[in-house]
């Protein structure tokens, strides 16, 4: 039997507002990519070179969202998992093994697949770094779209993360429709505003 891994990560667990995103990555044996590593440790423009060459040259990839609705009613360590499923879901190849950075796997419909959880993954394992890089670019550019329907808050520069800049536009504004209201300062924020 042929095996396939796939790397699977997430991004966006720490923001206050938007989607969770997770990305699966099955790397193509044949064409290597060049200084994958952890996303948070690449410029952003090296980001989107090292995205485009592992969408033209991975053997698959698929990317996969949590919404904001959904992080609130399952909390975000399951709506992430619930992302991650997806992605793997979504792949156009079945793998065979499927290695997650972090602590926790997700749970396949696919039972037979081998899973495993890797913490710091995204900076050791390629298939796992080429997925962390997907998932970055592809939540950034969202939040730089989100940012134009809801432009008081900043979405572009901070991506939804708590900066004092975002704190100051939740507390003038209150929050708006992609806010994860089961996040503490969102929640006060509500509260200070009702």
């Amino acid at each position: 039997m042929i095996r396939l891994t796939a790397g699977v990560d997430e991004v966006g667990r720490g923001p206050l507002a938007g989607p969770v995103v997770a990305a699966a990555v099955v790397l193509s044996p044949t064409h290597a990519i060049a200084g994958l590593r952890d996303s948070k440790k690449l410029s952003a423009q090296r980001r989107i070179e090292l995205a485009w060459q592992i969408r033209r040259h991975s053997q698959a990839f698929a990317i996969a969202y949590a919404s904001v609705t959904e992080i609130d009613s399952l909390n975000i360590l399951n709506a992430s998992l619930l992302a991650m499923r997806r992605a793997v879901e979504r792949l156009r190849v079945s793998p065979t093994h499927v290695l997650v950075d972090g602590g926790h796997v997700p749970e396949l419909t696919d039972s037979r697949i081998e899973m495993r959880a890797i913490v710091g993954g995204d900076d050791s394992v390629p298939e796992i770094s080429a997925a962390s890089i997907l998932a970055k670019v592809c939540r950034d550019r969202l939040l730089r779209r989100l940012d134009r329907r809801f432009p008081v808050y900043g979405f572009a520069r901070h991506k939804g993360y708590p900066t004092a800049a975002h704190m100051r536009a939740l507390s003038e504004h209150g929050p708006c429709a992609i806010h994860r209201r089961s996040f503490a300062p969102v929640r006060r924020a509500l509260e200070r505003a009702s």
